[in-house]
Parts: structure tokens; C-alpha cells; sequence
């Protein structure tokens, strides 16, 4: 006859203590350096953005609301209106984005879904190399080069466009000179186009195989395949790449102070010449002084908090996509 002997109650095989007690000094050490980086990173923001605010304190408490929408700029008056140069900031980078983002997604999907990796290949060493180029030499390409050739491009397009209704308010004119928004746009399309596309590429390469080839199965064409199954996944990451390059252009300053000219006005002619908020900074600050000076640091702020809530709406984006696809 044989004997049922029961089992006691299974006990744990180690410790119970959590496994983040457990961990290496090494891995704890290595945790606390990371919590200290990320921690000094979002100090070194907030002491730039509460000095900033510091020293142009008077400028902001002087111009008042009503100051602030002024294009007015005349330095012996102490009339100090930011309108002109965040709207020439906003314009030209406008005008960046329309002529680099068709460009950089085409590319993207060229070097990813229809080249063979032997042909893209160069094609993306390429493009990573013109997007390390310093900005100070796209800047001295554009006014040595780019400028004097545009010149007579844009008179020739005023005078053939003088009269056509929206076309003469935004191309029409007199123009003296090629410097304009629509060459600081050139620029910076040129300057977006490689950072747009790297990250585009980067993002538009982890579609997985698998749902490209369901798609073929199912009898699709190629541009059917990349609407159905490349774009829905990586449309939050090329839109996050899109406002990084839009970031970088709206910050840029050599080049665009180079090319943009010095007229701090707002006008809907395209092919006048203009002002931006880094321009303005980067040639004048070494000569201001006082209420000048507190205006250039106001404005230096509100580009800063302008690129920041960029980045900050790019990275919400990626991340809202990233947890679209895990969903699904």
C-alpha cells in the first residue's frame, strides 16, 4: 500500500528583496551618474531662462503688451518692437519647411524603399556629412554666390508677376538686392533638408519587413505598399523630424544674418529684405548698452522658450506615436 506525503508550501529559491537592492555598486553608481545628468541638464535650462529674464526684466516691463506687437525699432529713440524680427524669423524658416520637407521625405523613401542598399548607401554618407556643414559656410556660399545670382532672378519674376493679384503683394515689387526672406529660406531649406532626411530615413527604416510584405501580398504597388503600411508607422517620427529641422532653422543665426538683409520690417513681399531675432543679436549686440541691450536679451529669450516649445511639441509627437504602435 502506498503512501500520498504532501508537499509543503513552495518557499522562494533566494532573498525577497527587490532585484534593484540587489544590483552591482557599479550599476547603482552608473544610475545615480545618469539621475545627476538629466537633473543638470533642466538646471542648466532654467538658470539660462531666469538670467535671461533677469537682464531684460526692463525691457519687458517697458514695451508692455502693446509694445511687445510693435515693428517700431529705432535704437535712438529707445523704441524697441521684437514684431518685425519674430516675423522674419517665422517667415523664412515657413518658407524652409515648404521647399525642405517634400524634398527630405522623397529622399528618405528613395534611400529606404527603392534603391538597393549598395546605390543609397554613399547617397547617405552624403547626407550625413552636409549636415554636420558649419552654418558660417552655407552663409558665406549664400551671399558670395546665391545672392548675386538671385538678384536678377527676382526682378525678373517682380516685374512678370507686377499687377496679378496675391502674386504682386508676394513676389512683386522693387527689389534692390537679393538678400531676402526667400533666400534666408533657401538657406535654411538647404541647411534643414540633411537633418530632416537623416531622421526621416532613420525612422521610415524601422517599418517591419513583415507588414511591407503583407502588403505586397495583398497585390499592392509599391506607392500603395508606402501609403498603407510605411507612412502610418513612421508618420509621428518624420512629423517629430520635421519640427527638429524647423527648431534648427528658427535658431539659426550666421547664415541667415548673412542672407536675410537688414531691414527690420514686416511686409508680405517675399523678395524684400528682412530681419530675424538671431540676426539682430549676432550683429548688434557688441554694441549695445542699456535698454538696447536688455531689448536683445528679451528677444534672445523669446527664442529660446519659441525653440524650446518646438522640440518639446516634437518630442510629444514621437513619443504619442511610439505608443500608437506598441498599441497596435
Amino acid at each position: 500500500m502506498s503512501t500520498v506525503v504532501k508537499a509543503g508550501p513552495a518557499h522562494a529559491a533566494g532573498p525577497a528583496h527587490p532585484l534593484a537592492h540587489r544590483r552591482p555598486l557599479g550599476d547603482r553608481g552608473f544610475a545615480l551618474l545618469a539621475l545627476i545628468a538629466g537633473l543638470l541638464v533642466l538646471a542648466i535650462l532654467v538658470g539660462i531662462a531666469v538670467s535671461t529674464a533677469q537682464q531684460s526684466a526692463n525691457w519687458f516691463g517697458s514695451i508692455g503688451l502693446k509694445g511687445f506687437f510693435s515693428s517700431t525699432w529705432t535704437v535712438s529713440a529707445n523704441t524697441f518692437g521684437p514684431m518685425a524680427f519674430v516675423y522674419g524669423t517665422v517667415i523664412s524658416s515657413v518658407i524652409a519647411l515648404i521647399i525642405a520637407v517634400p524634398l527630405s521625405i522623397g529622399v528618405s523613401l528613395l534611400l529606404t524603399e527603392v534603391l538597393p542598399r549598395r546605390w543609397a548607401r554613399p547617397i547617405v554618407y552624403v547626407i550625413d556629412l552636409l549636415a554636420v556643414v558649419p552654418s558660417v559656410v552655407w552663409g558665406l556660399w549664400g551671399i558670395l554666390v546665391l545672392v548675386p545670382w538671385l538678384q536678377k532672378i527676382y526682378g525678373d519674376i517682380s516685374s512678370g508677376l507686377n499687377g496679378i493679384p496675391v502674386l504682386d503683394s508676394l513676389f512683386g515689387g522693387p527689389n534692390t538686392t537679393g538678400a531676402s526672406f526667400f533666400t534666408a529660406g533657401i538657406i535654411l531649406a538647404i541647411m534643414i533638408t540633411p537633418i530632416i532626411t537623416s531622421l526621416s530615413r532613420e525612422v521610415i527604416a524601422t517599418v517591419p519587413a513583415i507588414d511591407k510584405e503583407g502588403a505586397y501580398a495583398l497585390g499592392a504597388t509599391r506607392w500603395e505598399m508606402i501609403r498603407g503600411a510605411v507612412w502610418p508607422h513612421s508618420q509621428g517620427g518624420v512629423v517629430g523630424a520635421i519640427l527638429i529641422g524647423l527648431g534648427r532653422a528658427m535658431g539659426e543665426t550666421i547664415a541667415a544674418a548673412l542672407v536675410i538683409g537688414d531691414s527690420a520690417e514686416v511686409t508680405s513681399h517675399l523678395f524684400y529684405s528682412g530681419f530675424s531675432m538671431p540676426a539682430v543679436i549676432a550683429l548688434e549686440f557688441g554694441e549695445a548698452s542699456g535698454e538696447f541691450r536688455s531689448a536683445l536679451i528679451g528677444i534672445g529669450l523669446l527664442l529660446f522658450v519659441i525653440t524650446l516649445v518646438i522640440n518639446l511639441f516634437a518630442r510629444a509627437i514621437v513619443d504619442r506615436s511610439a505608443r500608437k504602435m506598441r498599441g497596435a
